[in-house]
């Protein structure tokens, strides 16, 4: 990758479009030794179905911390590795539950806490979509 670092902001001919985030005065893109434009750094991009991601950028494609929102309200805030929730996260759903703790690969994974609907806590070990042995965190 070359050191050549740029701001840009660009639409996909998809409708999608890549910015710069305003909280950085950093280049946001790169251009590599074949000339191609990569996003790398910290930008915002905004899909043609409405999922808008502000955050870090490495190798075109969303690696570091960064949050996403979808149209359907639900909210992921987090660590990216290639495209994927992976690391210490929290997830929103559209109820307003949430869930955080770790994630790999997009899937709820390892320790974490996750809020129903209601309020209730419920805290143990996640895996995919199983969490065998779930407790009720009680507030006495």
């Amino acid at each position: 990758m070359s050191a050549e670092k740029m701001t840009v902001s660009y639409i996909f001919p998809n409708g999608d479009k890549y910015v710069p985030c305003m909280w950085t005065s950093e280049g946001e893109c790169c251009r590599t030794a074949e000339g191609v434009l990569m996003r790398h750094g910290v930008g915002k991009h905004t899909s043609g179905s409405g999922v808008i991601y502000k955050g870090e950028w490495k190798d075109d494609k969303m690696n570091g911390l960064g949050t996403a929102v979808y149209p359907s309200g639900a909210m992921y805030d987090g660590g990216f590795k290639d495209n994927m929730y992976n690391g210490h996260g929290t997830y929103r759903f559209p109820d307003c539950a949430t869930y955080k703790g770790t994630f790999n690969n997009n899937r709820l994974e390892g320790k974490g806490n996750f809020t129903d609907a209601q309020g209730y806590v419920w805290t143990g070990l996640f895996h995919d979509r199983a969490a065998p042995g779930l407790k009720l965190k009680l507030n006495l």
